[in-house]
């Protein structure tokens, strides 16, 4: 670069000179001017501009020649330069729905990941930034018969949005439209693919990292499911509606940290009271991993619409009226004895309730249970701790449903601690809780509170408080004299006229004497 200066330098020093020289000569000698014709001086003009240009030739040959990396550097900034948004249909693409596209699809998604961008910071170790390239669907509709799948494992920062896919009739049974899993070297099609699969290959504990799907319709065209999401980190699904699976509309297998907002899905395309409802199989969303959130998501058709079997999940806005629990369903299936630690909040469970297996740390709250819908804590080993059930909203059709249930047909809850059912409201439906208030009155020296139509638990009180008073003129000595069977007894020394306020406690933790 240096000796590349110092030539253009050279040259431009030279021009002058011989410029001013001309500039002297006509100027000098006055009696001369005439003599120095207009022709002459372009002429001139002219051969100073052609030995110009004979420098600045030679000094770019010989440039090239000293630094043959500088004109490849030039192409990757230039490169570097160009929006990343692959339209899909220059890959032809067809977005009427009617030609294969899968794999035009393809090649725009293996061109996404084939310039690798240079982020501001990295991913995760061994999760090439690919700076943010886009696969754009242009809103179109698009048929595919295999699984959209990303090239590589080990990349991230990357989007598809914007379109309609659609399975073919010959889709495999049990494939995913999106699928965001490590492609085997088996399944690699081709010698490129095989060697951009070894460019990129992940020397990450997770497959992928901030994918995001957004803007999509996904037909599943009854053919296997929506998006699979496997081992990967900090996926956002964001106002997608998956239809027409059988299997899982959205499908989260290991890895952590997927956001599924804004969505809409259902087996079939229904507003509620269908005929064929009594049918309806699969699992909208299928979570087989911890930390993830599903956020104003509304669930429409599927025998159920939540299925959870990883830790630390939350669930907010979310609306469920799959599939009926009087025809089979379950809006929220909570599937990991003794390790819930699931959050639900703000949510509509639409004649459909929620399952939780051997709940631990387990909080529902500020949601509304339409239509009999309930919550049923079944016991796989007996435990049930750290369980809150509160503030919520019940309504039913006064056939005597309870609004919290037990299965026990595995065997009893032996371990329950810390189990709060209290403060919901209900209407048309049997309360239940963990905590009572009873007040009776009568004129003798005993007083007997029947817990059992709204304790939760059977045979279980860990706490009494109660309080006595007289309208009569003794002064009687009362005691607790016993707790059984869901029943407490209250007893005095003479017989008086007398109100009794009883209030007991099923999940308060266990007294520890000092």
């Amino acid at each position: 670069m240096d000796r590349t200066m110092a030539r253009n330098a050279l040259a431009l020093s030279v021009i002058l000179g011989l410029a001013s020289l001309l500039v002297i000569q006509v100027c000098g000698d006055n009696s001369r001017v005439g003599q120095f014709s207009a022709a002459h001086y372009y002429e001139q003009m002219r051969q100073l501009q052609a030995f110009k240009a004979s420098l600045i030739g030679r000094d770019s040959v010989s440039g090239s020649a000293i630094s043959p990396s500088l004109s490849s550097a030039r192409q990757l900034q230039a490169a570097a330069s160009v929006p990343r948004v692959y339209q899909v249909t220059k890959y032809g693409a067809d977005p009427t729905g009617k030609a294969d596209s899968t794999e035009a699809l393809n090649k725009a998604i293996a061109d996404a990941f084939r310039s690798p961008g240079e982020g501001s910071w990295t991913l995760m170790d061994g999760i090439t930034n690919l700076g943010g390239p886009q696969i754009n669907l242009e809103g179109g509709n698009y048929l595919i018969s295999k699984p959209l799948r990303l090239p590589s494992a080990g990349a991230g920062n990357f989007m598809i949005h914007g379109g309609t896919l659609r399975a073919s009739d010959d889709f495999p049974a049990d494939g995913y439209l999106i699928d965001l899993s490590a492609p085997s070297a088996s399944s690699q099609e081709g010698n490129e693919r095989s060697s951009l699969n070894s460019q990129l290959a992940s020397s990450s504990s997770y497959n992928y990292e901030y994918i995001t799907l957004k803007d999509l319709m996904l037909d599943s065209n009854y053919r296997g499911g929506g998006i699979s999401v496997v081992n990967s980190l900090r996926t956002s699904i964001d106002n997608c509606y998956i239809a027409r699976f059988t299997t899982n509309g959205i499908l989260v297998q290991g890895g952590h940290e997927t956001y599924i907002r804004n969505s809409f899905l259902g087996q079939h395309i229904t507003a509620g009271g269908d005929g064929g409802e009594r049918n309806f199989s699969g699992t909208a969303i299928n979570l087989m991993g911890n930390d993830n959130a599903v956020t104003d998501v509304v669930i429409f058709s599927a025998a159920v619409g939540i299925m959870v079997s990883g830790q630390a999940n939350t669930f907010s806005g979310v609306h469920c009226y799959n599939k009926a629990t009087g025809l089979g369903g379950t809006g929220i299936y909570l599937k990991l004895p003794g390790q819930t630690q699931t959050r639900i909040v703000n949510s509509y469970m639409d004649y459909t309730g929620i399952v939780a297996e051997d709940p631990v740390q387990l909080h529902i709250s500020s949601s509304f249970f339409l239509g009999d819908a309930f919550v049923l804590l079944k016991s796989i080993n007996g435990v049930a701790n750290g369980v809150n059930i509160v503030d919520n909203m019940f309504s039913g059709s006064n056939n005597g449903v309870q609004i919290v249930q037990l299965d026990q047909s595995n065997g009893p809850f032996k371990e329950i601690d810390q189990v709060v059912v209290d403060r919901n409201n209900v209407e048309g439906m049997n309360l239940k809780a963990t905590v009572a208030r009873v007040a009776v009155e009568g004129n003798g020296s005993s007083w007997t509170v029947d817990f059992n139509p709204i304790l939760l638990f059977p045979n279980l009180i860990k706490h009494v408080q109660y309080s006595l008073t007289t309208s009569g003129s003794s002064f009687p000595n009362h005691a607790l004299r016993n707790v059984s069977e869901n029943r407490v007894l209250i007893e005095s020394d003479v017989a008086a006229p007398a109100n009794v306020f009883v209030t007991v406690d099923q999940g308060a933790s266990s007294l520890i004497s000092s």
